[in-house]
């Protein structure tokens, strides 16, 4: 069964269009990661608003982040081997870019949603997106577009170690 992890973070206060949640793959891993689920809402605005969102993928120069720690899925799981990073390096994790980084992006899923609903991506197995072990590109879930209530904003990516 594989190793299950969510990165994300409650109450954010984002500054402008920027990566929400980023997990890179660190190439001397011994797993690949499977992204299964991305998430993000909003929870101080009343007022509907359309919000463009993307799934990225980007290579050096990576953002600059605030690090956060894979959380396990199953209790009995070990810890990810993805840890909590700020510099967007292989292997790392973090939150709400303050740098975009001068990377290469490239888009790998386009949508939009309403704020007042929020956003979920659940892939059916053939739409998984999988980051391979040696790969040197993070994975991450992007507003193109700076949303117009910068504050309370929770998102969060979930993958498994395969």
């Amino acid at each position: 069964m594989p190793l299950c992890y969510s990165v994300g973070g409650l109450n954010v206060t984002v500054t402008n269009a920027v990566d929400l949640a980023q997990v890179f793959i660190n190439p001397g891993t011994t797993c690949s990661l499977e992204f299964v689920r991305a998430y993000a809402s909003q929870a101080a605005n009343a007022t509907s608003a359309q919000q463009t969102i993307a799934l990225r993928q980007q290579a050096t120069a990576f953002p600059t982040l605030t690090g956060q720690t894979p959380r396990k899925l199953r209790t009995g799981d070990p810890i990810s081997q993805i840890v909590s990073g700020t510099a967007g390096a292989a292997g790392t994790s973090g939150i709400n870019a303050s740098v975009a980084g001068a990377g290469t992006k490239t888009e790998i899923l386009d949508d939009n949603f309403n704020v007042l609903n929020g956003w979920l991506w659940v892939p059916t197995p053939k739409e998984t997106v999988v980051g391979n072990a040696g790969s040197s590109t993070g994975i991450g879930v992007y507003f193109p577009v700076a949303p117009t209530t910068l504050t309370s904003w929770s998102v969060g990516m979930h993958y498994q170690e395969l």
